[in-house]
C-alpha cells in the first residue's frame, strides 16, 4: 500500500477465491474480510453498454463508496449519481467533471446547495414547491430535474413514499411554479425502486416522463434529459436483459428523439456481484433439548448486522453461508444459527439453516456483498468492519 493507496492484485484465468483464503493467513486476523474483483464492474459496464447503448449509467454513490470502487468506474466512463455534499466531493476529488453528475436528492440541505454551486454541478432533482423556492434563492442558475412517483409492483425496497411528486396532481404545478419563477426545468426522474424484480415497471414511468415532457415543452421549458433512475438487478443478468429490452423498446416509442439525453442511476448493477465476503468463526455453542439431544448450533462470526451484512437486517435481502470445509457437501447436516459479533441480540444473520458442524477458525463465505454494504457497516460495541483487497484480471 503506498500513500494510502489499497493495493490492487492481478490474477489470471478467472479469481479463485479459495486460493485467496489460503493464501490471507485468515487465522491471524479478527477483521472479516472483503475480496473485491474490480475486473467484475468492467463486465458490468461492458453489459451495460451493450444492452443499453443509449443510456449513460450515473453510477449511485450511496450503493458503495469505496473510493477505489468509484475511481474505477470514473476511468470506465461512468456519470455519478451523488445525494449530498460529502458525496459530491469524493468523486469530484477523483477528478471527475461535474457535467459527468446530476444531484439527485430531492430535499437537500442549503448548504449541499451552496458547495453544488460552487463546484457548478447544475443539475439537480426536485419534487415539491418547498425546494423549488429553495432553489430559486440559493441556486437559480441550476437545471431542475423534476423527480415524480412511479414505482415497480416488485422490488427489494421501495422509495415513492418519500420521494417523487404525483404526476396528475403535483407535476404540472411544479412546472408552472418553475416557469413564473424564471427557472429552468430541463428534465424529468424516476426511481421504480431499488432491485426491481417488474420489468413492465419501467415502461409505465416512461410514458408518465412522455407527458411531463409535452406540458413543460408546452410552457416554454427546454426539456433535454430523462433520467429513468435505478432498480437494476446485480446478479440476474437474464433479468436485466428483460428490463433493457423494454426499456429500449419504451423510448423508441416514446423518446425517439436522438436529441434527448438519456441517463440512469444503477447502483446495486455495477457492485452487487464484485464483492465476496470473508468472516471467521470466533465461537460456537451448542443448544441441546432437555432428552440432552443436539437441537441447535450456533456460530458466532466476526461480521454482523452493524458491519457489511447490515443488508440483512435494513433490507429484504437473503444472504447465502457458502462453508469452505473440504468435503462439506458430504458431512451431516445441523439446525443452525449464525451470529454477528456484536451484544445485540438481534445481531443474527440467519437462522434455520443446516449446516456441517464446524469449529473455531472455520470460514463461512457470502457471496454477492457489494450493494449497501460498506457505506452502512460501523465500528459497532467496538468490533471493526471487514478489510477488502482488491482483485483485477491481468
Amino acid at each position: 500500500m503506498a500513500s494510502g493507496v489499497p493495493e490492487i492484485h492481478f490474477y489470471e484465468h478467472g479469481l479463485n477465491i479459495r486460493r485467496v483464503i489460503e493464501q490471507s493467513n485468515l487465522q491471524d486476523l479478527d477483521q472479516a474480510l472483503n475480496i473485491c474483483d474490480l475486473s467484475s464492474l468492467e463486465q458490468k459496464f461492458s453489459l451495460w453498454q451493450k444492452l443499453l447503448p443509449r443510456i449513460k449509467p450515473h453510477y449511485a454513490v450511496k450503493c458503495n463508496d469505496d473510493p477505489v470502487v468509484v475511481k474505477f468506474l470514473a476511468d470506465l466512463g461512468t456519470g455519478f449519481d451523488c445525494a449530498s455534499k460529502n458525496e459530491l466531493r469524493l468523486v469530484l476529488g477523483l477528478g471527475v467533471s461535474p457535467e459527468r453528475i446530476i444531484f439527485a436528492h430531492p430535499c437537500r440541505p442549503v448548504s449541499h446547495l451552496e458547495y453544488a454551486k460552487e463546484q457548478m454541478v447544475v443539475n439537480g432533482t426536485v419534487d415539491n414547491e418547498y425546494e423549488v423556492y429553495k432553489l430559486h434563492k440559493h441556486y437559480p442558475n441550476s437545471n431542475l430535474i423534476v423527480r415524480f412517483k412511479s414505482e415497480a409492483k416488485e422490488a427489494l425496497h421501495f422509495l415513492g413514499e418519500k420521494f417523487g411528486c404525483n404526476v396528475k396532481a403535483d407535476a404540472a404545478a411544479l412546472l408552472l411554479l418553475a416557469k413564473a419563477l424564471d427557472l429552468k426545468v430541463t428534465g424529468t426522474s424516476f426511481h421504480v425502486g431499488s432491485g426491481c424484480s417488474e420489468v413492465e415497471a419501467y415502461d409505465r414511468a416512461i410514458e408518465k416522463a412522455e407527458n411531463i415532457f409535452k406540458f413543460g415543452e408546452l410552457i416554454g421549458h427546454d426539456m433535454d434529459l430523462l433520467d429513468i433512475g435505478g432498480g437494476f438487478p446485480g446478479t440476474d443478468d437474464a433479468l436485466f436483459e428483460n428490463i433493457a429490452d423494454a426499456v429500449n423498446t419504451s423510448l423508441q416509442l416514446r423518446f425517439p428523439d436522438e436529441r434527448v439525453q438519456i441517463i440512469a442511476e444503477p447502483g446495486r448493477f455495477f457492485v452487487e456481484a464484485a464483492y465476496t465476503l470473508i468472516c471467521k468463526i470466533h465461537a460456537k455453542r451448542e443448544v441441546r433439548n432437555k432428552a440432552g439431544k443436539l437441537d441447535t448450533l450456533m456460530y458466532f462470526i466476526n461480521d454482523g448486522i452493524y458491519g457489511f451484512l447490515a443488508c440483512t437486517f435494513y433490507t429484504s435481502v437473503v444472504v447465502t453461508p457458502e462453508v469452505f470445509l473440504v468435503g462439506a457437501n458430504t458431512m451431516p447436516k445441523f439446525k443452525s444459527v449464525i451470529w454477528g459479533p456484536s451484544c445485540d441480540a438481534q445481531d443474527r444473520i440467519s437462522e434455520e439453516q443446516h449446516l456441517p458442524n464446524m469449529n473455531r477458525g472455520d470460514l463461512i463465505v457470502f457471496r454477492n456483498m457489494g450493494a449497501y454494504a460498506k457505506t452502512m457497516a460501523k465500528p459497532f460495541n467496538g468490533f471493526e468492519v471487514p478489510v477488502t483487497l482488491f482483485f483485477r484480471a491481468k
